[in-house]
């Protein structure tokens, strides 16, 4: 490839967007992308094909599977893209939960997390308004519609493209959706690890952000209604908050919804503090069952001593020089 000119120029600013500085750039565009497409899918299955006369009616919505396999699909290459956009740099975390399991497990360093999950909140942020911006005349017409102003608090399906909440078979208790956001994100770290863990079949040729992006797909697909498969606090806060400031008001913040036959009341907490707890645990899981596995027939063939980094293996040249120095 041709030499690229930087935009910055060749001064001061190239070393300072090496280190910390550079990865948070990363970190708030993978999100940027993750969330304008994220949310821009369900903004297009809610909003704007019943808006545009492309379902039975303008306010039609979830009449069959197929509504919410365009939403699995949709978020699962949002997640893939933005990976792509950013792991080159900052290893695409672009979840909080991954950034804290892989500062648990992983020697990530302490210091980078909560300027880490600043960068992913922001860039969620950004993205929902971003998303807004380009939805709100069919947002505004659904409401409309559906005599739902989003003033109202009552406008749950239009805030819906921006954040998740219950399914009304949980009647509004909490364990419910914690437990759900604390296993689909468990699941979510277990795949993830496992991806990029050379030790164990990790892919090859660039495809772990399409095969990051299949497993939300999964979850999505197999979790989803619960709780809307948030299993990503940032995903979930970041454009929640831009909702209640957009005018959602308190079915944004502090996620309270009442309605004859389904409530809610403060479920903000829930999709942050769930997958926060289910991403340490999955990544202790899969580190308790394979990860330890994989370490020790490693360390027993190659007669190592130490931890061997998971995202590389021995080359020829180390094995063949420890076996001449056993020799």
């Amino acid at each position: 490839m041709a030499d690229i000119t930087p935009l910055r120029g060749e001064g001061r600013t190239v070393g300072r967007i090496t280190g910390l500085y550079g990865e948070l750039l990363s970190e708030f565009l993978g999100m940027f992308v993750l969330i304008a497409f994220g949310d821009g899918v369900v903004a297009m299955a809610v909003a704007a094909l019943p808006g545009s006369g492309r379902t039975a009616g303008p306010t039609v919505i979830f009449q069959a599977a197929g509504d919410w396999l365009l939403i699995a699909w949709g978020w699962a290459m949002a997640v893939a893209f933005g990976v792509w956009v950013a792991g080159g740099v900052s290893g695409a975390h672009l979840n909080p939960a991954v950034t804290l399991a892989f500062a648990a497990r992983r020697k990530f360093p302490w210091l980078k997390v909560l300027p880490y999950i600043a960068a992913q909140v922001v860039g969620a942020f950004v993205a929902a308004a971003l998303v807004f911006l380009v939805y709100h005349s069919a947002i505004d017409a659904f409401n409309l519609t559906a005599k739902t102003p989003r003033s109202s608090g009552q406008a749950l399906p239009t805030y819906s493209i921006f954040a998740t909440f219950p399914a009304s078979y949980f009647h509004g208790g909490v364990a419910g959706p914690l437990i759900d956001q604390i296993v689909g994100t468990a699941f979510l770290l277990i795949f993830v690890v496992a991806l990029i863990d050379v030790r164990n079949s990790a892919v090859q040729a660039n495809l772990a952000p399409l095969a990051i992006g299949l497993a939300v797909a999964a979850i999505g697909m197999s979790y989803g209604a619960n709780a809307g498969y948030a299993i990503n606090p940032a995903r979930d806060f970041g454009p929640r908050l831009f909702a209640y400031f957009a005018g959602w008001g308190k079915v944004a913040l502090p996620g309270s919804y009442s309605a004859p036959g389904f409530a809610f009341s403060d479920y903000f907490w829930i999709p942050i503090v769930g997958p926060l707890i289910g991403g340490v645990v999955g990544v202790i899981i899969y580190d308790l069952f394979i990860g330890d596995v994989l370490h020790a027939r490693l360390k027993e063939s190659e007669d190592v001593s130490g931890p061997i980094p998971e995202s590389r293996l021995p080359d020829e040249s180390e094995t063949a020089a420890r076996t001449r120095g056993r020799a």
